[in-house]
């Protein structure tokens, strides 16, 4: 039996899109420490092929970790936290629930980036919330609530615990 966290090809296809708009923007967070590492940017933009069709689900499977790799290349927790956000949007074509780990992660980017202002994670959440499509929003609410299911990212881990883990259940709760 599946886990509840894949959701259908056809829905990660839908909800590919938005973990890409989330990640890409927190990527000029990763690129300013590492102009010369493109793994982050070439994530976001496998993901949205992958949106669109252009790409299969196994060898995005495959490649879903490169993006991850990029956080070596940061040098502040912001620059980690974005790449981390590309690779949970990479991470789509895997599992559905990745979607709000790439939203949870650009959110902690823009938190970390800017540690003097308490809003800034938070005002990142209620773009993403306000730049979420129906049908997106409908996809992901079929997800189970972080750290309900152990079957995958909303399981005990980063995304359900710490900054990450409250970040998660903003999403999740804004998604009602």
């Amino acid at each position: 039996m599946p886990s509840p966290q894949a959701l259908s090809e056809a829905d990660r296809r839908t909800v590919a899109a938005w973990a890409a708009d989330c990640a890409e923007r927190v990527l000029p967070l990763i690129e300013s420490e590492a102009p010369h590492d493109d793994r982050a940017r070439d994530a976001v933009a496998r993901t949205r092929a992958f949106a669109r069709g252009e790409l299969g689900t196994a060898g995005e499977i495959k490649r879903r970790f490169e993006a991850g790799r990029a956080a070596a290349s940061a040098t502040s927790p912001a620059g980690a936290a974005a790449a981390r956000s590309a690779a949970q949007a990479s991470g789509v074509a895997h599992m559905g629930a990745h979607a709000l780990g790439a939203a949870a992660y650009a959110a902690r980017a823009v938190a970390l980036a800017h540690p003097d202002d308490p809003d800034a994670g938070p005002a990142e959440v209620r773009w993403q919330l306000a730049h979420l499509p129906d049908e997106v929003r409908a996809a992901l609410r079929t997800l189970p609530a972080a750290g309900t299911d152990r079957s995958g990212p909303l399981g005990a881990g980063l995304l359900t615990s710490g900054a990450l883990g409250v970040l998660t259940r903003e999403i999740q709760a804004g998604l009602a």
